[in-house]
C-alpha cells in the first residue's frame, strides 16, 4: 500500500530554485526488525513506480530473493514521476496552477536529498542492501557517496557514474520529439502526448539491441503477409507503435521530459574532485552488475564503477534483451547476488 511523505518546508534544488514544499509517494513491505538492520532500499528506473512487486516480480515478494518475510523493503516513487510524488502536473503552491513546463526538475542528487528526509521520518539509520538499475542505480551510487556509512551492501545494475554523451543524445532526441509535438506548449495533462509516443520508440531501440529485434520482431505482420509488397507492414514497425501507445496510456510527456533531464544531470564528480575520487568515498560492499548486450549502459561503464570503488566487484550477465535485461533476467541476477550477500 502506497504512503505519502509530506515535507512542508523550503527545499533547495541544485539549480538554485526553491520548492516551498514537496511530497513523495513510497511503499514499504515487511517489518523493520528490533535491531533496524534488515532494510532493503530499492530504486526504480525512469518510468516505473514505488511498487517493485509489479515491475520486479521475480526478485521482490514472498518466496523471492527480497522477501518481506525477512526484509523491510522500501521503494520511493522518483520526484518528477507521474505515480504520486511531486510532479509537473501538481499544483504549484505559489501560483495555484499546475507547474507544467515550469516544473523545477530534480537532479539525481536532489532526489537523494529528498529521500534522506524520508529515511529520517522512517527511523532508518542503516540500510542492509541498496539496489537499483539504470536511473535507479544512478541514485543509489549518489546516495552511497553522500552517506558512506548508511549502506552495508550496494548493488547498482546496468548503470553508470556519469551519464554518457551517448545516453544524453538518446534522451535529447526523445525530448526533441516531445518539443516538436504541436500541442507541447499547451498547458494541459495531454500536451505532447503524440511526441511522447515517438520518444518511446527511440528509447526502446536503446533498451534493446539488434539481436532482440532480429529474434523477436523479424518479418511482416501476418495480417498483411498476403498483400502486395507496398501494402505490407513490418512487425518491427507495429511493435514500435504499440510500445508508444502503451506508455502514453500510463505516463505523460511532462514527467518523461523532466525525468530524462534529471538522468542527464547524473555526474558523481560534479562539485567533487572527480568521478574517480567520488567513487572512492563509497565504503559499502559493492557488487556492480552489467549486461553484455546493453548498448545504452555498456559494460565498460559498470567495470569503471567497480574499479574505482574500494574492493568493488562486478559481474556480467548475458541477455538477449539488452538494457531491459535488468528487469527480466531474475534468475541470473539472483544467481550472482546470492554469493555476494553470503560473503
Amino acid at each position: 500500500m502506497s504512503k505519502i511523505f509530506k515535507y512542508q518546508q523550503p527545499f533547495l534544488l541544485e539549480n538554485g530554485k526553491c520548492l516551498p514544499e514537496f511530497h513523495l509517494v513510497y511503499s514499504t513491505f515487511g517489518t523493520l526488525n528490533k535491531e533496524k538492520d534488515n532494510v532493503v532500499w530499492i530504486f526504480h528506473a525512469l518510468t516505473a513506480n514505488d511498487n517493485p512487486l509489479e515491475w520486479w516480480p521475480g526478485l521482490v515478494g514472498k518466496g523471492f530473493l527480497f522477501t518481506p518475510d525477512k526484509y523491510f523493503i522500501v521503494c520511493v516513487n522518483t520526484p518528477g514521476s507521474c505515480y504520486g510524488s511531486i510532479s509537473p502536473l501538481d499544483k504549484n503552491p505559489e501560483t495555484g496552477s499546475p507547474y507544467y513546463h515550469d516544473f523545477p526538475w530534480f537532479t539525481t542528487r536532489d532526489m537523494i536529498k529528498a529521500y534522506q528526509l524520508l529515511k529520517k521520518e522512517l527511523g532508518i539509520s542503516t540500510v542492509k542492501i541498496g539496489i537499483g538499475g539504470s536511473m535507479g542505480g544512478q541514485q543509489l551510487l549518489e546516495w552511497a557517496i553522500e552517506e558512506p556509512s548508511l549502506f552495508e551492501h550496494i548493488i547498482p545494475i546496468a548503470t553508470n557514474a556519469k551519464h554518457s554523451a551517448w545516453g544524453i543524445a538518446f534522451n535529447a532526441s526523445q525530448r526533441m520529439c516531445i518539443e516538436n509535438d504541436v500541442t507541447w506548449k499547451e498547458k494541459h495533462a495531454e500536451a505532447g502526448i503524440e511526441g511522447l509516443k515517438v520518444a518511446r520508440g527511440i528509447a526502446l531501440i536503446s533498451y534493446r539491441n539488434h539481436d532482440t529485434y532480429t529474434d523477436m520482431q523479424q518479418g511482416i505482420t501476418s495480417e498483411t503477409a498476403s498483400l502486395p509488397v507496398h501494402e505490407q507492414i513490418f512487425r518491427a514497425e507495429t511493435y514500435q507503435k504499440y510500445q508508444g501507445e502503451k506508455l502514453a496510456k500510463r505516463f505523460n510527456a511532462f514527467s518523461y521530459y523532466f525525468l530524462s533531464r534529471g538522468m542527464d544531470s547524473h555526474n558523481l564528480g560534479r562539485n567533487r574532485i572527480s568521478v574517480e575520487s567520488a567513487l572512492k568515498i563509497i565504503t559499502a560492499k559493492t557488487l556492480v552488475i552489467g549486461i553484455s548486450s546493453d548498448i545504452l549502459f555498456p559494460i565498460q561503464e559498470q567495470i569503471f564503477i567497480a574499479k574505482h570503488i574500494p574492493n568493488g566487484k562486478y559481474e556480467i550477465i548475458d541477455s538477449l534483451y539488452g538494457h531491459d535485461g535488468f528487469l527480466l533476467e531474475y534468475e541470473q541476477i539472483e544467481k550472482v547476488i546470492n554469493p555476494f550477500l553470503g560473503e
